[in-house]
């Protein structure tokens, strides 16, 4: 009995036994101002009972006359539908486009956030936020927890199987060909798949020209030669050694193929160059509209995403690597974790002893949030206004009659104090001219 006393006690507002005391304060201020104006009208009111119904009067007309005002704000008088009462829920709407307005014109302007943000300066916040050992460490061991049970909830075999399925529809709907085509047209651009030409020749003549591989082919010939045309070779080495002029032939091979690579390298229109350009255009535009080019990157895809063996492999891959984030993320001293904090340090200490990039990175965010602020000021402008019309309009008179009712009982208390001196100031004014 007595828990359930306390919970009901502990589930009743303060704002309301607040407001309800308030209430019954002005309500007993007017009960005794009626009741001494009855009891001064009872003796006469003569003598100095003449100034206490003086006073009773012209405080108990206050005392009213605010209470009206007040009651009129929330709701109608004594349930009448009075002209200009029951304000606040008669201009809900009108209330919610201009607190919507209000909000929109002076925190969602572009201008004046952006002149906001720069008086706070992001930057040298974020870096003295990220210099802060215990601050960090604060976030990284919350961060750590998090991580771990984002880990932890794809041991779930109905998470893991959800995950797979929904990995296979996304590339199913991806267009492997095209996107191949994309990346082509981006490295292509500007000559950059010269570059890579160039680092490709540079290392093949780096390969030709080093005495081992050219040992090799003259290796190789020799080995062909014997096995292919044994009697000339056995003429020939009667003069000269076989080998020797294999290894000559090899390094004119290979001195030839250099110079060739060379002349590559050194002329920008080179055939070897045309041809390399015609043959990735081709190929780039072929990505594109060759039906069965593209078939052929859809049907690797396809079995990329439905081998078994291949599916096999990735989840053990995952479970392996899951593993060690679960061990490492688990202990205190993470490994992981410590990288990040002290990665989120350097940042702040860069940013710190480096104005230039704390101007930067001010210009980056306030840039961002203007353009952020001006995306959203529409939306949040619109979501205000009609969250407050859709309230209900006793639960939106309730809400602000609790949030402000107590302060506005104040007002019945003072009309019944002031107009009861006004009613004492009246009285003595009408003493005097008499």
């Amino acid at each position: 009995m007595n828990l359930s006393k306390s919970a009901a006690s502990a589930a009743v507002d303060p704002r309301a036994v607040a407001l309800k005391r308030m209430k019954w304060s002005a309500g007993g201020l007017l009960a005794a101002a009626l009741a001494g104006l009855a009891l001064a009208v009872w003796q006469g009111g003569e003598g100095a009972w003449a100034w206490i119904e003086a006073f009773c009067e012209a405080s108990a007309v206050g005392a009213i006359a605010d209470w009206f005002a007040v009651v009129a704000l929330f709701r109608h008088p004594l349930g009448l539908p009075l002209p200009h009462t029951a304000i606040i829920p008669r201009n809900k709407a009108r209330v919610a486009d201009g607190l919507a307005h209000f909000v929109r014109d002076h925190f969602l302007d572009p201008q004046t956030l952006v002149d906001r943000l720069g008086v706070f300066d992001p930057s040298r916040r974020l870096a003295d936020w990220l210099s802060d050992p215990a601050r960090v460490d604060d976030w990284v061991a919350e961060a750590r927890g998090w991580a771990l049970k984002a880990v932890e909830l794809f041991d779930d075999g109905r998470m893991r199987q959800a995950t797979l399925e929904l990995v296979v529809a996304q590339a199913r709907r991806w267009n492997s060909a095209a996107t191949a085509a994309e990346v082509l047209t981006v490295l292509t651009q500007g000559g950059r798949h010269h570059e890579l030409l160039d680092a490709g020749l540079e290392k093949i003549g780096d390969f030709l020209a080093e005495d081992e591989v050219k040992a090799r082919v003259s290796a190789l010939m020799v080995r062909h030669a014997r096995k292919e045309w044994p009697k000339v070779v056995g003429m020939v080495e009667l003069v000269t050694p076989v080998a020797r002029m294999a290894d000559g032939l090899a390094d004119k091979l290979s001195a030839s193929v250099l110079g060739e690579l060379r002349e590559v390298l050194a002329q920008p229109d080179h055939p070897v160059r045309q041809r390399y350009d015609r043959w990735l255009a081709e190929f780039t535009g072929r990505l594109r509209h060759d039906e069965a080019l593209v078939a052929a990157f859809e049907r690797v895809k396809e079995r990329a995403i439905t081998d078994p063996a291949i599916l096999d492999y990735a989840a053990s891959v995952w479970n392996d690597i899951k593993r060690l984030l679960q061990a490492d993320l688990a202990d205190e001293h993470s490994a992981l974790a410590e990288h990040v904090a002290q990665a989120m340090r350097d940042v702040g200490d860069r940013l710190r002893g480096d104005e230039g990039l704390r101007a930067s990175l001010n210009e980056h965010l306030l840039s961002a949030a203007g353009q952020l602020a001006a995306n959203l000021r529409g939306g949040v402008t619109e979501h205000i206004a009609q969250t407050i019309k859709d309230w209900d309009d006793r639960q939106l008179v309730d809400e602000l009659e609790l949030s402000v009712g107590k302060d506005l009982q104040f007002i019945r208390i003072n009309g019944a104090i002031v107009g009861g001196l006004a009613g004492l100031a009246l009285h003595a004014l009408r003493l005097m001219l008499h």
